[in-house]
Order: C-alpha cells, then structure tokens, then sequence
C-alpha cells in the first residue's frame, strides 16, 4: 500500500480537495487526499492498509484550524459524520461522538438533567475538538466531565483509556502519539441541576458580543493568566486592523474575521501582527489558540 488512492475503501477518497470548503475561515490550500469514511470499520481498514509513509492529518470541522494556502500534504481524514452517536450509558454518563456539536451535547444533556452541562453550548465546534484542546466556556472545560476516551491510532488500532493517561492544562491536551479521540464517556454530577434559560442565555451573549455571521475561528489566543486576550488586543489599539481581507473584529478583539476574500496567509500574518503589537505595548507574549497546519504557497 503505497498512497491514499490506492486504497480500497467504501467512504468518499477526493484528490486535491479545497480546504477552503471546509474550514470556519473559508480559506486554505488543497488537501493532497481526502477521505470521508463511511463507518468506523472503513475508517480503520483504511489505516490499516495506509501507507506508513503517508501523513495523514485528522479533520474535524474546521472551527479552530488555519491551513495554509499551500495545502496539507498527503491524506486528511474527515470522520465527523460517522461519529454522530449520542446516549446515555449510565444514570450520570453520557457517551458522545467526535462528531456530535458541543452545543446538540450541552442541550441533551440538559433535557436528561444532566449537569454542570450548559458550558458546552459555549464552545464550538464538536466534541472531539473540545477533547483534542481542552476546550472551555463559561468557567467549565472539557476535561473536567470526561471519565474515559475511545481513540483510534495511526495503524486503525481503537482502545479506551483514562483521562490519567493524558496530561491536561488550559486548552491544552498530551497524550499517546498518532491517536486520535472517536468518542468520550462525559460523567456529570447528580447534585447539579442544568437550566435551559442558562444555555439560552450564554447563547444569546455569544449573539450579541461575537461577530458569528462572518467567517472566524472563534477566539484566536488563549487567555493569558489574571487577563483577557480581547482587552489587550484592544488596549493596543487593534481593533478593525486588517492585512489583506483578514480583519481583527470591531464587535470581539480576540476574533479574526475574513472580511473581503482574505487568503490563509492574510490571516496568519494579521495573527502574528497582533501577537507583535501586544508584546510590544503590554509585554505579554500571547500564544493562539488556533491551530496552524499545512505548507506556505511557494
């Protein structure tokens, strides 16, 4: 098994497939290979019988990611459509897909009043995103609910392991190399009862102070400690900046927004403008929560 297209697969293999299609951005260069598979067992044959020589790149949905306008090279997994599933296993665990939106688990959960369960609405994207940063909103995060993770490795290997095995911090994960989370088992707290008007109302918040009708990827750096990224980004004066068709958001300091075409290489430059400039006036070096990936355009 030499290359991607070579593999016999029953799910969808694409050749230099636009990124831009599939990013929160709407920006990016080519994936090499794209492979949507059509079940976990097609998922894990096609590992099996990859190439060890071909990288393969794990996609979700895009909403935390920056590929480059010179693409990823070869093979980029997209499996957020098969790892929908969604139950309740036990009387306080819930287990969740990769692929379930952070928003469908938080109102599920608070239908079978389950909680603290309303701060997943807050974060975008799904749940394996959330599981790969630690992601967090409205003083709760991700890795505080998990009691046990799925994952499938480079060689379509899947294990179950504990939240021990990983090293958790502020939107940040290390765990066993070349895995990657299918589902998560999220134990929530009986004592602790969830409110729909809570969920309504952070999403009602997040509507009225984040650009969400533009193309972003939500918040861009991490909060440095005892601060806010936004209100030094604005402290600096950086609000309505823009390089290109990229844009720092008048509504949300931390968003970048593609305001006018913007390229990848728009983006990452206004990022890096942005870290510079808040260096400079204030003396904290901020660190981006987005993730970066692929090659520069030559």
């Amino acid at each position: 098994m030499m290359a991607a297209e070579q593999c016999n697969v029953h799910g969808e293999l694409r050749a230099n497939e636009p990124m831009s299609r599939h990013t929160s951005w709407r920006v990016g260069g080519p994936a090499e290979s794209f492979f949507v598979p059509s079940s976990i067992d097609d998922l894990s044959m096609f590992l099996r019988e990859l190439s060890p020589e071909v990288p393969v790149f794990w996609f979700g949905v895009g909403s935390n990611l920056l590929v480059r306008d010179g693409g990823i090279a070869g093979v980029v997994i997209s499996a957020a459509r098969i790892l929908k599933d969604l139950e309740r296993v036990e009387a306080e665990v819930v287990r969740a897909g990769s692929g379930v939106p952070c928003t469908q688990l938080a109102r599920q959960c608070i239908r079978w009043g389950l909680g603290p369960s309303e701060f997943f609405a807050g974060i975008p994207g799904t749940v394996g995103g959330a599981l790969a940063m630690n992601a967090g909103a409205h003083g709760g995060e991700t890795w505080e609910r998990v009691a046990s993770v799925r994952t499938i490795d480079r060689s379509g290997v899947m294990r179950v392991r504990a939240p021990a095995e990983y090293a958790v911090g502020y939107r940040s994960v290390t765990g066993p190399g070349n895995e990657w989370f299918i589902e998560a088992d999220f134990c929530f707290d009986p004592d602790i009862t969830p409110s729909m008007q809570t969920l309504h109302e952070m999403l009602e918040r997040r509507k009225t102070t984040q650009p969400l009708g533009l193309p972003s990827c939500g918040s861009v750096f991490r909060n440095p400690p005892g601060d806010h990224a936004a209100r030094l980004i604005e402290a600096a004066g950086l609000k309505g900046y823009s390089i290109g068709g990229a844009e720092v958001s008048e509504k949300h300091a931390n968003f970048i927004i593609n305001k006018n075409n913007a390229t990848a290489t728009d983006v990452e430059a206004l990022i890096e403008h942005v870290r510079a400039s808040v260096a400079q006036i204030h003396g904290i070096e901020l660190v981006h929560e987005v993730r970066i990936v692929g090659e520069a355009l030559r």
